[in-house]
C-alpha cells in the first residue's frame, strides 16, 4: 500500500473521529438544555401549587366553604408528589453533569480539529499524529465513563436540528471576518 493511502485512511479515521465527538458535544448541550427546561417548569408548577395551597388553606380556616380545605388538600398531595420526584431526580444536577461534559467534549474537540490541520498541512508526521490520536481516544474513554447518557431522544433530534439545518457549529468567511482585525480578514468586507 502507498505512503500516502495510509495518510489518507489515517486522517479519514481522525475525522470520522472529530464527527463523532461533535454530535456527543452537540447531543450533551441539548440533554442539559431539555433538563433545565424540564427542572425550571416542575419549580415554577411547585410555587403555584404551594400558593395555591396556601391561598386554601387561609379561605378554608377563615372562610365558610368547607370544599375549598379538601381542594387545597389535594393540590397539597399533587405537590408533595412532585416534590417527591424532584428530590428522586434531582434534573438541575443532571443537566450540569450534561453541561460539564459538553464542556471537556469541547475541549476534545478542538482537539481533534487541530490534529486534522496538523495531518492536512504536513507539520506532524503520521506516527506523532497516531500518538495524538491514542491520546484524545484515552481522553474520551475516560470522560464517558462519568459522564450521563445521552438517551433523551429529544436531545439527538435537537443536535441534529442544530447541526444540520442551523449550522450551529458552523461560520461562513464574512461571519468569522467579524471577530478578526482587519488585517487578518480574508473577505474584503
Amino acid at each position: 500500500m502507498e505512503l500516502n493511502s495510509h495518510h489518507n485512511q489515517l486522517t479519514d479515521q481522525i475525522r470520522e473521529c472529530y464527527g463523532r465527538v461533535v454530535w456527543t458535544h452537540k447531543t450533551h448541550e441539548k440533554c442539559a438544555d431539555i433538563l433545565d427546561d424540564s427542572h425550571n417548569l416542575i419549580k415554577l408548577v411547585q410555587i403555584i401549587l404551594s400558593a395555591a395551597t396556601t391561598t386554601g388553606i387561609f379561605a378554608a380556616v377563615f372562610g365558610s366553604q368547607p370544599f375549598i380545605g379538601y381542594i387545597s388538600a389535594v393540590i397539597s398531595l399533587i405537590l408533595t408528589i412532585l416534590t417527591t420526584y424532584v428530590k428522586k431526580y434531582d434534573l438541575g444536577g443532571l443537566s450540569q453533569k450534561h453541561r460539564d461534559a459538553a464542556a471537556s467534549l469541547w475541549n476534545i474537540r478542538e482537539s481533534y480539529l487541530s490534529l486534522i490541520t496538523d495531518l492536512t498541512t504536513k507539520s506532524i508526521d503520521e506516527p506523532e499524529a497516531r500518538t495524538k490520536r491514542d491520546s484524545l481516544q484515552a481522553s474520551l474513554h475516560k470522560l464517558y465513563k462519568g459522564s450521563p447518557s445521552t438517551n433523551v431522544g429529544s436531545a439527538y433530534k435537537l443536535a441534529s436540528e442544530a447541526l444540520q439545518q442551523n449550522e450551529e457549529l458552523t461560520f461562513s468567511d464574512e461571519e468569522i471576518d467579524k471577530f478578526l482585525p482587519v488585517s487578518l480578514r480574508k473577505t474584503s468586507s
